[in-house]
């Protein structure tokens, strides 16, 4: 009788963290890399670095113009790539200019990138930013969505080495 209510407790207890534990694994949520909009956009933090000033890992931070390094714009670190962001404002578009280096500072230029924008009315953009061999950089026509803060996200794709990069910019 005596092990009869301890094997009922022990399986009443099973069961009851059994149902707890999946009852938490359902109120999760899943992030997924694939999906541009799970993604949370928010800016980097910014410091101003000066001319011939070394990249450090992990370290984003826009240029005090064009340095001795030959960068301008918002650079952000990412393991062995970094990425070079610089918005350019014309009368009824924003040329998003993107720059992507790799080891020894050597400028990829088959990559795959996608730009995902939060507006400053909060609506979402998503554009594709392709190479272009005259300019040297990628680029992408963003509609101007009026004056304030625009948020970007930039996914990027080396030969299957996937990571993102944040940037922010007012207009």
């Amino acid at each position: 009788m005596k092990f009869a209510k301890i094997s009922s407790i022990i399986i009443a207890s099973s069961v009851g963290l059994i149902y707890l534990s999946a009852c938490s694994n359902n109120n999760s949520v899943k992030k997924t890399e694939s999906s541009p909009a799970n993604l949370t956009l928010s800016s980097p933090p910014e410091k101003i670095v000066k001319e011939g000033e070394k990249h450090i890992e992990g370290d984003p931070h826009k240029h005090a113009g064009v340095g001795k390094d030959g960068h301008s714009g918002q650079v952000v670190q990412v393991g062995k790539y970094h990425v070079e962001f610089r918005p350019d404002p014309d009368k009824d578009t924003i040329s998003l200019n993107t720059v992507v280096h790799g080891d020894k500072d050597k400028q990829i230029v088959d990559a795959k990138l996608l730009a995902q924008v939060q507006l400053p009315d909060g609506s979402n953009k998503m554009l594709p930013v392709l190479y272009n061999p005259e300019e040297k950089q990628y680029t992408a026509k963003l509609p101007v969505g009026g004056a304030g803060d625009y948020k970007v996200v930039i996914q990027v794709d080396v030969n299957g080495d996937k990571f993102n990069t944040r940037f922010s910019f007012k207009k």
